[in-house]
C-alpha cells in the first residue's frame, strides 16, 4: 500500500491542512460554480465550508451517473441505483439509475407545480418504501428543505415537528406494516395538523398502498362568489400521489449554495421540544462520497445496505445519499432481523443481492443471536461477498462483537466486524476502522481510531486532558469538519448552549471514553449513564459489557440506584437467550463476580433481574433514562420513539411486582426487610 495514503498520514493531513484535504474530496463531485474558498472558519463555532460554489445534490446522486450512458459506456443508467426489499409484502423492486431518475424528476415537478420552491420546507411522513427515497431526492432536486419524520410517529410529536419546521408540503402513505399490525398514517396526519399551531402546510400527498383501503380524494373546487378555490382555503388540500404525479413534466434540477440547507433532522430534546438538525448540501456531498470509499470501501457498481430506516440519520446519510453519490447500489428494507419471517432473512438478502457491505445496529444482532444463537441460518447463506460488518447506533458490547466474530461469520475470518461511532449531528462517521484507507486490527470493545477531519480529545470536567486510558467527556475540536450540523433550525442559541457552552473551542459529544495507548477510542456511553459510587465513576457500559459476556444473557442495561451510603449503586435488567433456563440466585451471584473480576472490587452489581424485554427505540438504542425513572417509581408516559410500548409495560408490572431493594417502592414494601430476593425468573 502507498504508505502516504494509510490512515496515519491522511488523518495528519486533514488536520494540518484541511482546506487542502477537503478541496481534494471535493474533485469527486460534480459543481455549478467550483468552490475558490474551501472553509469561511471566521467563526469557529459554525464554519461554512464551500463558501461561493454551487451544485445540486440530486444531480450528483442520479443526473451525472446516467448523463453518462450504460455501465459499457462508463455511466451507471442502465445499473441498479436502489434494491427495494420488502419483507411485509415479500416483493422485491429494482430501479436502475436511469429509472429512478425519471421518478425523481416526475415528482419534484409534481411538488413544483404545487408551488413548493427553493427554501420550502417538505415534511416527509413514509414507511420503507422507494417513494421515501424519491421524496428525498426530489427535494434536493429543486432545493426544497426536506424534514423526515419516523413513520408512525405519534401525532404530537409530528406536530411539533411542522411547528417548528413550517412545510408548505406533507408526503405521506395511507400506512406503514409492521409485523402483526398496520399503521394508518392519514389519521396521524390529520390530528397532528389540527395540533399544529402553523397553517403553512397547504398540500398532502398519499402515496396509497394496495394493503390499505383506498382513498377517495375529492376533487379541487374552483372559487365561487361566496367561496374561495380549494387552493385558497386555509385547510391543506389531500390529493393523490399516482394521480398527481401523472402526466406531469419533470423538473429541471435547481443550483443551490453548497451552504444552503439540504435537510433538517429532528432528535429529540431533554426540554420536550425537538432539536432540528440542519445539514448543508456542499459539504454534507463532500463527506458522505469521502466516507463510502475511505471508510465503508465501497464503490461503483457495489451493493451497500443500511439496515436502518429513512427517519433516522443513518437512513439519510447511508441509505439515501452516500451510496449513489458513488455510484453505488443502495438496498432499502422493509421488515426485522426477526420474525419477518425468521432470523436468517438478512443473510438470505446478503447472498441473493451480494451485499458488500452490511451496516446494522448491535440490538439486531443481539435479537439475531437470541433466535439463532449458533446462527445456523447465516451458515445456509453465502456471505463470501462481504466486504465487513458495520455496526453503530450504540455501543458494540464485547460479546456480540464476539458472536459476530467467531460464530457469524466463523466461517469467514477475513471479513470484520467494524464498530464505529458517530451522531445524528455529526451525519457521519468520527470514529471507524477505515477500510478504504487502510484496515487496522480490530479491539473489541474499541470504536478504533479517529476519522480523518475529526480532532479529538478526552477532557475532565474542568477542560483538561485526560491521560491515556483514563475516562473522561469526549469532545470535537473546532471547526467540525463538513458534513457536520451547521446548526440548529432557527435556533442559534440552543445550538450554543448544548453543544458549544461547556468546553470552549469544542463540540460536545456528550458520549465519556477513553483513548488506549494505540490511539483507540472505547466509547463508554453517555455522560449522564456514569454511575457514581463511593466517590468513584463507573461506567454503565463498562459493567453491561462484562455482565453481557455471559453465556446465559442476551442483552442487558445497567442503571444506577440511590444508595444512602455509597451514593449510587449499579443495578442490572438483564434478558436471557432464548431457550435458556437459570437459577436467578445462582445468575445473580455469577454476574456480581464477573462485573467484581472485571470492573474492580469497588463496582459492587446491587442486583440483577431477569426480564423478558428491555424498552427500546425503533433505531434499537436501549432506553435507560425511561428504565431509571420506572426504577425510581416514577410515572413514565411511553417515549414517541419507542419501538414496542408492550415492553415497557411488562417492565413496569414487573418492577411494580418485586421492586428492586433500595428504590422507593421496596422500602415501602418491603419496610425495611433485606431479605426479599429481588431476582425473580421471567414471567
Amino acid at each position: 500500500m502507498d504508505t502516504e495514503h494509510e490512515y496515519r498520514p491522511v488523518y495528519q493531513t486533514s488536520l494540518v491542512d484541511p482546506a487542502h484535504f477537503w478541496s481534494a474530496a471535493a474533485q469527486d463531485l460534480e459543481w455549478d460554480v467550483e468552490p475558490d474558498q474551501i472553509v469561511d472558519a471566521a467563526d469557529k463555532r459554525a464554519a461554512r465550508w464551500f463558501p461561493g460554489a454551487r451544485l445540486n445534490t440530486s444531480v450528483n446522486a442520479l443526473d451525472r451517473h446516467v448523463r453518462a450512458g450504460t455501465v459499457a459506456e462508463g455511466g451507471r443508467a442502465d445499473q441498479a441505483a436502489l434494491i427495494y426489499v420488502s419483507a411485509m409484502t415479500d416483493t422485491t423492486t429494482v430501479y436502475t439509475y436511469a429509472e429512478l431518475l425519471d421518478e425523481v424528476a416526475r415528482f419534484a415537478g409534481t411538488m413544483r407545480d404545487l408551488g413548493v420552491t427553493a427554501g420550502d420546507r417538505v415534511v416527509i411522513y413514509l414507511p420503507m418504501i422507494p417513494e421515501a427515497v424519491i421524496a428525498m431526492l426530489a427535494c434536493a432536486r429543486i432545493g426544497a428543505v426536506h424534514s423526515v419524520v419516523f413513520g408512525g410517529f405519534a401525532a404530537p410529536e409530528l406536530a411539533a415537528r411542522i411547528d417548528d419546521a413550517e412545510p408548505v408540503l406533507v408526503v405521506t402513505a395511507s400506512g406503514g406494516l409492521e409485523p402483526n399490525r398496520r399503521i394508518e398514517y392519514p389519521p396521524i396526519v390529520l390530528q397532528a395538523l389540527d395540533l399544529a399551531e402553523t397553517t403553512s402546510v397547504r398540500t398532502v400527498i398519499v402515496k396509497q398502498r394496495p394493503e390499505f383501503p383506498t382513498i377517495e380524494f375529492a376533487a379541487p373546487q374552483p372559487a365561487t362568489d361566496v367561496l374561495p378555490s380549494s387552493a385558497q382555503t386555509v385547510a391543506a388540500r389531500w390529493v393523490d400521489w399516482d394521480a398527481t404525479v401523472a402526466g406531469v413534466a419533470p423538473a429541471e434540477p435547481v443550483s443551490v449554495a453548497a451552504t444552503d440547507p439540504l435537510y433538517i433532522l429532528y432528535t429529540s430534546g431533554t426540554t420536550g421540544k425537538p432539536k432540528g438538525v440542519v445539514r448543508d448540501n456542499g459539504g454534507h456531498a463532500v463527506a458522505l462520497s469521502w466516507s463510502m470509499r475511505n471508510i465503508y470501501d465501497v464503490g461503483p457498481g457495489q451493493v451497500f445496505w443500511a439496515a436502518s430506516d429513512v427517519g433516522w440519520v443513518v437512513g439519510h446519510s447511508y441509505i439515501v445519499y452516500a451510496p449513489l453519490l458513488v455510484g453505488a447500489t443502495t438496498l432499502l428494507y422493509e421488515g426485522k432481523p426477526i420474525g419477518t419471517p425468521d432470523a436468517g432473512v438478512f443473510w438470505r438478502i446478503i447472498e441473493e443481492h451480494e451485499v458488500r457491505v452490511l451496516f446494522t445496529a448491535p440490538t439486531a444482532l443481539r435479537a439475531i443471536r437470541r433466535a439463532d444463537p449458533a446462527a445456523t441460518m447465516a451458515r445456509r447463506c453465502d456471505l463470501s461477498r462481504l466486504r465487513a460488518l458495520f455496526c453503530a447506533g450504540e455501543r458494540l458490547d464485547p460479546a456480540t462483537f464476539e458472536w459476530a466474530t467467531d460464530t457469524l461469520l466463523a466461517d469467514h475470518p477475513d471479513t470484520p466486524v467494524v464498530d464505529h461511532w458517530w451522531q445524528t449531528e455529526t451525519g457521519w462517521p468520527i470514529c471507524a476502522d477505515p477500510l478504504g484507507l487502510q484496515e487496522l486490527p480490530v479491539k473489541p470493545g474499541s470504536s478504533c481510531v479517529p476519522v480523518p477531519g475529526y480532532r479529538l480529545r478526552v477532557l475532565d470536567a474542568n477542560g483538561n486532558p485526560v491521560a491515556t486510558g483514563v475516562e473522561g467527556n469526549i469532545v470535537i475540536g473546532l471547526p467540525l469538519p463538513p458534513g457536520a450540523l451547521t446548526g440548529l433550525w432557527r435556533d442559534r442559541e440552543r445550538f450554543l448552549r448544548s453543544y458549544l457552552s461547556a468546553f470552549p473551542g469544542h463540540y460536545l459529544t456528550g458520549d465519556s471514553g477513553y483513548f488506549d495507548e494505540d490511539g483507540y477510542l472505547y466509547v463508554l456511553g453517555r455522560s449522564d449513564d456514569v454511575i457514581n459510587m463511593a466517590g468513584h465513576r463507573l461506567s454503565a457500559g463498562s459493567i453491561e459489557a462484562a455482565i453481557s459476556g455471559h453465556d446465559a444473557i442476551a442483552e442487558c442495561a445497567v442503571i444506577g440506584v440511590p444508595d444512602e451510603i455509597k451514593g449510587h449503586l449499579p443495578l442490572a435488567y438483564v434478558v436471557l437467550k432464548q431457550g435458556v433456563e437459570v437459577d436467578p440466585e445462582q445468575l445473580r451471584e455469577e454476574l456480581t463476580e464477573r462485573v467484581r473480576t472485571q470492573i474492580g472490587a469497588i463496582a459492587t452489581l446491587h442486583s440483577a433481574i431477569i426480564v423478558s424485554g428491555l424498552p427500546k427505540t425503533r433505531s434499537g438504542k436501549i432506553l435507560r433514562k425511561t428504565i431509571r425513572q420506572l426504577t425510581a417509581g416514577e410515572h413514565v408516559e411511553p417515549p414517541a420513539t419507542i419501538e414496542d410500548p408492550a415492553v415497557l409495560t411488562a417492565l413496569a408490572d414487573r418492577i411494580l411486582a418485586n421492586p428492586p431493594l433500595g428504590t422507593p417502592a421496596a422500602q415501602d414494601e418491603q419496610a425495611g426487610d433485606l431479605d426479599g430476593d429481588p431476582v425473580a425468573p421471567t414471567s
